[in-house]
């Protein structure tokens, strides 16, 4: 079994006990693979392995791996994208994580051939740091996007903090999960909202116990080159 191997078995693992915790089922879970740290050869490696989803935070990173991979893989973006920058990625995307104001919606409207399905980006811990809206703005922005026929917003993501408090992290989560709640009662044609894409390589089974659909997961699944681990 090659490393790469062994860090997909462990990962699974961890998230069957996981979902066993949470009264799941591990159908329900996505795995992203976070490519943007590996190269296209790893990147190929990861997808043989059976892992479709890949995520990419770069528009050059995205394309050069496309190019390197030119079918079988699920594409999804998970940085912060400049409006400039639609109109190279947007048609090669099957998933945007990244949604949080209204001027990259209007970028997306005029530029996208068919509805794109996003995920809107809430700055649920408040960090300076984090791109994406407040919570309390999250309802009314996605009410303005229900004359954008190219934009289905799937479902919300955030980040949790980087920190060793899981309270704090697990209430980030739980925080994401209720709002996605409250957002998909209102049972929007435009926004179903049913998806949460939430957890990275430290976080992704408290995640996973708070209602996670879609994890991030980048080093602790397809390693680190510069270690030379495989």
């Amino acid at each position: 079994m090659t490393p790469l191997q062994q860090r997909i078995e462990t990962i699974e693992e961890t998230i069957c006990r996981a979902c066993e915790r949470a009264g799941r089922d591990r159908h329900d879970i996505t795995v992203v693979a976070v490519t943007k740290q590996v190269s296209a050869q790893r990147t190929r490696e990861v997808l043989d392995a059976g892992i479709i989803h890949l995520g990419e935070n770069r528009p050059e990173g995205l394309l050069a791996k496309q190019e390197a991979i030119p079918q079988g893989a699920v594409w999804h973006f998970i940085g912060s994208v400049q409006s400039r920058k639609v109109k190279e990625i947007i048609e090669r995307i099957d998933y945007l994580h990244s949604l949080d104001r209204l001027s990259l919606a209007k970028e997306i409207q005029k530029r996208a051939v068919e509805p794109v399905d996003c995920f809107v980006q809430v700055n649920v811990s408040g960090e300076a740091s984090k791109s994406g809206l407040s919570p309390d703005e999250t309802a009314d922005f996605i009410d303005s996007l229900q004359d954008y026929d190219k934009i289905r917003v799937i479902g919300l993501m955030t980040m949790a903090p980087n920190t060793e408090d899981e309270q704090l992290i697990r209430s980030v989560f739980k925080q994401l999960r209720d709002l996605r709640d409250e957002l998909a009662a209102k049972h929007m044609p435009h926004a179903p909202v049913t998806k949460l894409s939430m957890g990275m390589s430290n976080d992704y089974s408290i995640a996973i116990e708070e209602g996670a659909t879609h994890v991030r997961i980048g080093t602790a699944l397809v390693g680190s080159e510069s270690e030379g681990d495989e």
